[in-house]
C-alpha cells in the first residue's frame, strides 16, 4: 500500500501516535535551543525565547498523545 493510502485510511489511534511523535520531535528541537542558549558566550546576542516552557508543553502533549494511542494501536 502506498503511504498516501495508509494515511488516508489511518485510524484515530494512528493519527494520535503520529501527532505524539511530531510533538516529541518539536520538544527535542526546543531542548536543543535551550542548550544553545545556555552555552553561548554573550547572553544578549540572540533574542529570548522560552525554550524550557516550550519543551515542557510539547513533551506533555507528545507523551499524552502517545499514551492515549497505545490501546487503539494494540487492538488493531
Amino acid at each position: 500500500m502506498k503511504l498516501t493510502e495508509e494515511l488516508l485510511f489511518a485510524s484515530t489511534a494512528e493519527w494520535a501516535a503520529i501527532g505524539g511523535v511530531l510533538f516529541l520531535l518539536l520538544a527535542a528541537i526546543t531542548r536543543y535551543g535551550e542548550r544553545r542558549r545556555m552555552r553561548r558566550e554573550r547572553i544578549d546576542s540572540v533574542g529570548w525565547v522560552p525554550w524550557t516552557g516550550l519543551f515542557l508543553v510539547f513533551s506533555v502533549i507528545g507523551v499524552t498523545l502517545l499514551a492515549l494511542s497505545v490501546p487503539g494501536l494494540l487492538k488493531g
